[in-house]
């Protein structure tokens, strides 16, 4: 991974964080921690179920959105549970 994708990973999960502490009327991200655990989980799902379609259809422009709406929503898991992008790289790094 180049220092630009970790870069964008880092800022977006920072801005996930900083709606979570100050919510801004109207954001999406804080309907999603308002909605709690139970929509954000159904919200990767969804986004997960809607990746793989697409890619099965060979369809990789739309994958790609999918794949970014999945990474998005599991920011938002992540930062609902206060696992950070390093807990995860770290355990990428293990296998």
């Amino acid at each position: 991974m180049d220092s630009n994708s970790t870069n964008v990973s880092k800022d977006l999960y920072k801005l996930i964080l900083d709606r979570k502490a100050h919510p801004v009327d109207g954001s999406y991200t804080n309907y999603l921690f308002d909605k709690g655990m139970e929509k954000i989980g159904k919200k990767v799902g969804e986004e997960a179920i809607e990746a793989i379609i697409s890619a099965t259809q060979g369809d990789k422009e739309n994958t790609v959105l999918e794949l970014a709406d999945l990474y998005y929503h599991a920011m938002v898991m992540m930062a609902q549970l206060g696992i950070t992008p390093e807990e995860v790289e770290e355990e990428l790094k293990k296998r």
